[in-house]
């Protein structure tokens, strides 16, 4: 088994150059099975986990979603960045105590987004939540990567201006990677890799894109959320409605 140290230094590695995919998985089946496929990193899903026990996103409590992390850097050698939603706490101290319990099951990296509710923290609340998770992280010695996430899929319309001040702001805070789920048109994901200082993380949910376009534009890495979780109960969901429906199977 591969040590977390070494895992960690592993992804810090991945972030120096070059494009990576970094797929989503829910459960343990997933993950190995992702593992299997060559991938070189996993990424947590709210989302998926959420859903693997039966509640919708944003539902898990924090112990919930730590033994999930927990669980999942248990079941495969690879690297885990942990979707830690935003942080579970109303307060950046809460933040920073929690990010450390999350440091604790074995992550890699950890995203720290700015939604609140259905809308966002104020910038100032959001960089001092961003610079709590960077102090937590320095204190425990230990070489996670911290993901600073701007929400943009929440605006109902969409403000480059707004994402690329919020990116440098939690940049500025410590951030190590940027990463703002929402952007679909290429010519906005490379606004951003030109506008900031650090790697960036962009979604392909939705964008029609693929990997190599995000490559070409200079992003870092690159995910896809919940879409696995999805397609994978949208297969579910069409096997049972054959079986319920007409008594046989594909």
């Amino acid at each position: 088994m591969t040590t977390t140290s070494a895992r960690r230094a592993a992804f810090r590695a991945l972030h120096q150059s070059g494009c990576f995919v970094l797929p989503n998985p829910w459960d343990g089946v997933t993950a190995i099975r992702l593992a299997k496929a060559g991938f070189v990193a996993l990424a947590s899903t709210s989302a998926g986990a959420a859903w693997a026990l039966g509640k919708d996103d944003g539902e898990m409590t924090l112990d919930e979603v730590l033994g999930h992390l927990q669980f999942l850097c248990g079941v495969t050698d690879l690297p885990v960045n942990a979707d830690f939603e935003a942080g579970f706490a109303d307060t950046a101290a809460g933040v920073g105590a929690n990010v450390a319990r999350c440091i604790a099951t074995g992550v890699a990296g950890l995203s720290i987004e700015d939604r609140e509710g259905t809308g966002f923290y104020p910038l100032d609340e959001a960089v001092a939540r961003i610079a709590a998770a960077r102090t937590a992280i320095d204190a425990s010695g230990e070489d996670v990567i911290l993901v600073g996430r701007c929400e943009a899929y929440l605006m109902q319309r969409l403000d480059m201006d707004e994402v690329i001040a919020r990116l440098r702001a939690y940049s500025s805070a410590g951030a190590d990677c940027l990463y703002a789920p929402g952007i679909r048109a290429l010519a906005d994901v490379a606004r951003i890799v030109e506008a900031v200082d650090k790697p960036v993380n962009a979604n392909l949910t939705g964008t029609g894109l693929s990997v190599s376009d995000m490559a070409s534009v200079g992003v870092r890495r690159v995910s896809v959320g919940a879409s696995l979780a999805r397609a994978t109960y949208a297969a579910f969901d069409s096997y049972v409605h054959l079986l319920r429906g007409e008594g046989r199977l594909p």
